[in-house]
C-alpha cells in the first residue's frame, strides 16, 4: 500500500499562477484528478494528500471540493490567513470538512527569515493546533533557524515538513543542512517528507547519486518512524516523470523491514493526517 503524502492540483491562471515561469511550460495547464488517478492505478498507490499551492481561501475550497468527488483523495493540506484576528471563527467555519487535515504557508517566499516567529504568525500555528490540524512547513535551508524556535513554542503539534527543507542539491552543499536536520529530529512530534527532490536538482541531468546522500542523512536523523513518501506532482515533472520520483524514493527503502517499509509508504502520512485507521 503507498499514500502520497504531498502533491497539487490546480487550474492553471498566469497571474495566479505566477510562480509556474515560462521556462516551466511542461506545468502551465491544468492538473486535476482525472490526470493523476490513472498514474495511481498503474503503481497501485491507493489514494493522496492534496497540498495548496496558491495562497487563497479559495484554493483551499477548490481542493476540498475536489476530495469530496475523489475519495481517493484522502486528505487537503490547506491554506488559511494565520494572521487573521478571526482565525477561530475561520477554524470553526471549516470544521465539518472531514478531508481538512491542515495548513502550509509558503514560508520560503518570505523575505524575513524569521517569519514563523512573528507573533501574529506563531500565534495563527498555536490556534490551528489547539484545533486539531497538523502545520506543513515550506522552507529553505537558511530558515530552520526559525524552524527549531516554532519548534520549542508547538511541542504537542503535528509538523511535517515538506521536500526535506529543499536541501542546495543542485550545489552539493549539505553541512549546514545537515546539522539542522539532526537538530530538528530530535522534536519527536515532527514529520519529514520524502519529496520535491528532483527539482533541488539539476533538472535534466540529476542522477540518484546527487540525491541518495541527503536520504541517507534524513534516513540516520528521522528513522523510518517520522518519514514520508511524496511525489509532489505535477512539479516534479520539471525534473522526472512520476515513475522516475517514485523508484528514487524506492532506494531509501532499500534493505528495510517490511514494517519500517510500511511506515514510510503509508502508515506515516496517515497517523501524521489521520486519514484512516492504522
Amino acid at each position: 500500500m503507498i499514500i502520497d503524502a504531498h502533491q497539487h492540483f490546480w487550474t492553471y491562471n498566469p497571474t495566479r499562477h505566477g510562480w509556474i515561469e515560462e521556462h516551466m511550460e511542461v506545468i502551465r495547464r491544468n492538473f486535476l484528478p482525472a490526470d493523476l488517478h490513472p498514474i495511481f492505478k498503474t503503481h497501485h498507490i491507493e489514494g493522496c494528500v492534496a497540498v495548496q499551492a496558491d495562497q487563497t481561501m479559495e484554493e483551499t475550497q477548490f481542493l476540498l471540493e475536489l476530495a469530496k468527488a475523489n475519495e481517493w483523495i484522502l486528505g487537503v493540506v490547506g491554506w488559511i490567513d494565520l494572521k487573521a484576528e478571526d482565525l477561530a471563527e475561520q477554524l470553526e467555519s471549516l470544521s465539518h470538512h472531514v478531508a481538512l487535515k491542515g495548513f502550509r504557508h509558503i514560508v520560503q517566499a518570505e523575505a524575513d527569515p524569521m517569519f514563523l516567529m512573528r507573533p501574529e504568525v506563531l500565534r495563527g500555528i498555536q490556534a490551528i493546533g489547539r484545533a486539531g490540524y497538523s502545520y506543513d512547513i515550506l522552507v529553505f535551508p537558511h530558515q530552520l533557524g526559525a524552524v527549531l524556535n516554532l519548534l520549542d513554542a508547538c511541542p504537542d503539534q503535528v509538523i511535517v515538513i515538506d521536500h526535506l527543507a529543499k536541501p542546495y542539491i543542485k550545489n552539493g552543499w549539505m553541512k549546514g543542512w545537515k546539522l539542522m536536520m539532526h537538530a530538528i529530529a530530535r522534536y519527536p512530534n515532527v514529520y519529514l517528507k520524502v519529496s520535491g527532490l528532483v527539482t533541488e536538482a539539476s533538472w535534466d541531468q540529476w542522477t540518484k547519486d546527487d540525491i541518495l546522500p541527503y536520504l541517507q542523512v534524513v534516513s540516520e536523523a528521522f528513522g523510518p518512524r517520522r518519514l514520508m513518501y511524496g511525489s509532489d506532482w505535477p512539479v516534479c515533472l520539471l525534473a522526472a516523470s512520476y515513475e522516475k520520483v517514485l523508484s528514487l524514493a524506492g532506494e531509501l527503502t532499500q534493505g528495510w523491514t517490511e514494517e519500517d517499509s510500511a511506515d514510510f509508504w503509508y502508515r506515516n502520512a496517515s497517523n501524521a493526517y489521520k486519514l484512516t485507521e492504522t
